[in-house]
């Protein structure tokens, strides 16, 4: 699969994954973080996207319009980032990619709560706003169809190789 994107709420180990895939494998898959493009403040969200909703759209169809052309050279590409589904398949039919596979990362609120407040030292973002967020993707997910890799019970090296597998289907 030459594109596999990893979306999801804070805390299921995303950015976890896909950096051990980049240090394990980044010799033959690229890959990029949504946030890396700068995250402005929520004002400026508002400001010139009219939303944050709206900065994330627009951000993500950014994002799928860089990652095009190396597509179209035959790269593989790890895309991280938390997004809506709707907007992911927006942004990936309007760059004219047309193999891709999308990876909820998720976890139980338990877990999530935890990693957030002990691991990550974040516990301004284990709330209730955070929740409905992870319960909204979950949801939306299920009604695009994809795929959902429930993290709360797996070892990183576990979640590499299920997404490892994903972003090497096909290229067998």
């Amino acid at each position: 699969m030459p594109l596999v994107i990893l979306t999801g709420a804070s805390g299921p180990g995303k950015t976890t994954i896909a950096e051990a895939i980049e240090r394990l494998h980044g010799h033959e898959i690229d890959v990029y973080y949504k946030d890396r493009i700068g995250v402005p403040p929520v004002h400026e969200m508002i400001d010139k996207f009219g939303s944050v909703e709206g900065w994330q759209r627009a951000a993500t169809f950014e994002w799928m319009a860089r990652l095009s052309p190396l597509l179209l050279e035959g790269r593989s590409v790890l895309f991280e980032g938390q997004s809506r589904l709707s907007f992911l398949t927006e942004a990936v039919e309007h760059a004219g990619i047309k193999s891709h596979s999308c990876i909820l990362i998720d976890c139980d609120d338990e877990t999530r709560t935890r990693r957030l407040s002990i691991d990550r030292g974040q516990s301004e973002l284990a709330n209730p706003d955070m929740m409905n967020w992870a319960a909204f993707l979950r949801n939306e997910a299920s009604a695009y169809g994809c795929k959902i890799l429930d993290t709360s019970n797996l070892t990183l090296e576990q979640g590499v190789e299920r997404v490892l597998r994903e972003l090497r289907r096909g290229h067998v």
